[in-house]
């Protein structure tokens, strides 16, 4: 009996933690759902206050913009010509009305005739056509509402009940009224008009593209009619006057745009005046000394740019000489046959008797240079060997010549 109720004593006890377990734990689920649940309200009111913040910029930012003077101006103008058109017709429509009811629609075509003519010139403004057709327009608009005004102010002097004071006031306001809309509208579309050529911007940038143009066709006349002769030979739009230009240059200087005969010269004599300064400039004081004291000894061979007298092989001789004729002068670490450099880049040396040596290789970046330049002349047999060495910056004139070989073969 003791046993069943110590089991029974424990069961209850397993019970009741086990309760409170799940009510501590349904309390902790309601905690945790009502805190998800202010959390996702809070949220939603966040996210209230910046829609409606945004809403507020917006309707501020559209306000702003739909109250700017021109946009008050335009809006206001059609405002008041709609006031006019609606006080103008119901007169018109009555005076005719009350002569027969089948002229009724005299009054709305009279007025609708105003209205339409100045549409007509706002659509001309828009077209760009030509003034007398805007003035045309203009003189039937001022026609039709000086008619519609003229019935009006009958009708309005002749009202019935009316004094004369009121009728003629009555008469005068309705003229006004037919007069005053399409006056307002044509006022409007001129304020629109000057605006637009008003823009200060636009206006200087067609000023600066006019005088460049004149400019020129005034400095390169022939170009100019050559291109002119260029767009009247093409479809029409298919060319624009830029492209007409560059394509009219070559055919009048021969060259790139830009480029002519005077600007090819001007170029190559002021590189082969770089280059020579560039070479003189390589040369130290010490190294003119040295050229001139061998010169002296040796002698400068002919062709070498040394003095005229200087004959290859004469001059003082110095060293032992051997049998048979003897041997020239060495240096140390030399061969006592061949070419030795006495200077700069190009200066005197002495030539080499039976030995051969391989000639330089052409630099790519030379035949480049050389090629650029036969095409801004038009044609490499136009190559000369001053051409050449002013364009690569100098260097021996077997170099140079073989240079200019190889690009006026490339073309043949």
């Amino acid at each position: 009996m003791s046993t069943w109720r110590e089991e029974r004593r424990a069961d209850k006890a397993a019970e009741a933690e086990e309760a409170r377990k799940n009510a501590a734990f349904n309390a902790k689920l309601a905690r945790e759902e009502r805190k998800a649940e202010r959390d996702e309200k809070r949220t939603d009111q966040i996210q209230r206050r910046r829609d409606r913040a945004q809403r507020r910029q917006a309707r501020a930012a559209k306000r702003e913009k739909t109250l700017t003077p021109g946009n008050v101006y335009r809006r206001g103008t059609l405002i008041l010509v709609g006031l006019s058109a609606l006080a103008s017709l119901p007169a018109q429509i009555l005076h005719f009305a009350a002569i027969s009811w089948m002229l009724a629609p005299i009054g709305p075509a009279v007025e609708g005739g105003a209205w339409v003519m100045n549409a007509g010139v706002a659509y001309a403004d828009e077209r760009k056509l030509p003034m007398w057709v805007r003035w045309l327009l203009r003189g039937l608009s001022l026609g039709a509402a000086g008619f519609a005004a003229s019935v009006n102010y009958n009708y309005g002097t002749n009202l019935p009940g009316l004094t004369a004071a009121q009728g003629s006031v009555a008469g005068i306001g309705l003229a006004a009224v037919t007069l005053g809309g399409p006056l307002f509208f044509e006022v409007r579309q001129w304020v629109i008009t000057l605006s637009e050529k008003g823009d200060p911007k636009k206006r200087a940038e067609e000023k600066a593209k006019a005088k460049h143009e004149r400019q020129r066709r005034r400095e390169f006349r022939k170009v100019a009619k050559r291109a002119k002769q260029i767009m009247l030979a093409a479809p029409y739009g298919t060319l624009t006057k830029q492209q007409a230009f560059d394509l009219a240059w070559p055919d009048i200087e021969g060259a790139p745009v830009s480029v002519t005969d005077s600007v090819i010269s001007t170029r190559i004599a002021a590189e082969k005046r770089v280059a020579d300064a560039l070479a003189t400039a390589e040369r130290t004081p010490e190294q003119v000394a040295v050229e001139l004291l061998l010169a002296d000894i040796f002698g400068t061979p002919k062709g070498d740019g040394g003095p005229a007298g200087g004959a290859r092989g004469k001059g003082p001789q110095s060293g032992p000489r051997g049998g048979g004729g003897g041997s020239t002068l060495t240096f140390p670490g030399r061969p006592a046959e061949g070419e030795i450099p006495l200077g700069g880049k190009g200066e005197s040396r002495f030539r080499r008797g039976s030995g051969k040596v391989a000639p330089k290789p052409l630099s790519e970046e030379h035949l480049d240079t050389v090629r650029r330049l036969a095409k801004e002349l038009g044609d490499p047999s136009k190559l000369s060997h001053s051409m050449v060495k002013a364009a690569v910056g100098g260097g021996r004139d077997e170099y140079l010549v073989r240079l200019r070989k190889a690009v006026q073969n490339e073309s043949r």
